[in-house]
């Protein structure tokens, strides 16, 4: 089997309220593999928000493409690493990163689809469902905004809901948080996202405001860049510190684990250079006893943590709209669980006619 060519598109995906009054848009990075036995991958990556789409696609067209024309598709590893080399003096995070990423998901969907498996089975398969989290309470949600989407995740069978904690002041981060404590109630859990927000202080001071609620984690406290200072923040509060959707390779996250600087890592597929570098990642954290719970995309995360032993929670942000894809995996409401989806490959395709809706032109 040989790769003969690549179609590659940007699609601009509008979002709704109230997620749209901070992200009025995401951005995808398309590519299509298509060999000469009539088997083909589709791989995306994610741009959140859309800022840097257009390099990210610049790069893989003009940079990555050639590098793959005329291989054996299914020697996803050779070709992963061809990728990851083929820049010596480009680091591949970043507008790379998440180029390798698009393409890497592809060359997986294709070898499933070659093998008649979905990948988590293909990986070894650990469990065909996972626990999902509901995801979002921007900082310009209005509390009654706040309130709505979390009662919304519980109803929708998820046990577990993520806020941002955005505010200069931590007493009234304490006090949205404590407002959606009150409105779900003990059968929802919850956990707090900083964003990179605040430096060691401030998170010593906002972290003892927030230890009475029983906190899953405290998500992402310092810039993303400085794992010293992230290794500094677990130390110092009482709420384990989950981080990693802005760390890109297995070497940054090898250093996060021996820092102790995490209980959970949350490597993000569509950044952390594609499937074939978020598994080492998670098989590594494995061998320490840390748990991973993929950032966002939550239908490309589910065939990782269907494959570890330590997967533990899939990122579900409801804000697709439905001619996206072609039957998105939700959480069932009965137990908050989402079935993996037992189709070859990743399992996700394009909904008819979503290209060209959404096709930025």
């Amino acid at each position: 089997m040989k790769i003969t060519s690549i179609e590659t598109c940007l699609l601009t995906i509008p979002t709704p309220r109230p997620i749209s009054t901070e992200w009025p848009h995401h951005k995808f990075v398309v590519a299509d593999i298509a060999t000469d036995e009539g088997v083909s991958g589709l791989g995306y990556s994610m741009v959140f928000g859309g800022g840097g789409a257009e390099a990210v696609l610049a790069y893989l067209d003009t940079r990555l493409k050639g590098l793959l024309i005329g291989e054996d598709p299914l020697q996803v590893e050779r070709l992963w690493d061809k990728m990851y080399r083929g820049d010596r003096g480009v680091r591949r995070v970043g507008i790379a990163g998440m180029a390798i990423s698009a393409l890497d998901i592809a060359l997986w969907d294709l070898a499933g689809k070659a093998a008649g498996l979905p990948l988590y089975k293909l990986w070894g398969g650990f469990t065909d469902r996972v626990s999902a989290y509901g995801s979002g309470g921007w900082g310009k949600y209005t509390e009654a905004e706040l309130v709505a989407e979390a009662e919304r995740y519980a109803a929708a069978g998820c046990r577990y809901y993520k806020m941002k904690i955005h505010h200069p002041d931590p007493k009234v981060n304490r006090a949205r948080v404590e407002t959606v404590r009150k409105a779900v109630g003990p059968g929802m859990r919850m956990m707090v996202d900083v964003n990179q927000k605040l430096d060691l202080e401030g998170n010593r001071r906002q972290a003892a405001l927030l230890e009475d609620f029983d906190l899953v984690w405290y998500e992402e406290p310092v810039l993303a860049d400085d794992l010293a200072a992230c290794e500094e923040v677990a130390k110092a509060i009482r709420i384990p510190v989950a981080t990693g959707e802005n760390n890109y390779t297995r070497y940054e996250f090898r250093e996060l684990i021996q820092r102790r600087a995490a209980r959970y890592l949350m490597p993000d597929v569509c950044r952390a250079n594609g499937y074939s570098e978020t598994l080492k990642i998670g098989h590594l954290a494995a061998a320490h006893g840390i748990a991973v719970s993929p950032h966002v995309v939550h239908e490309l995360s589910l065939q990782v943590c269907g494959a570890l032993s330590n997967g533990f929670l899939v990122e579900y942000m409801d804000w697709m709209p439905a001619d996206l894809f072609v039957d998105v995996p939700r959480p069932d409401p009965a137990d908050g669980l989402v079935r993996i989806p037992d189709r070859p490959g990743h399992g996700m395709a394009l909904a008819p006619g979503a290209e060209q809706k959404y096709r930025l032109r």
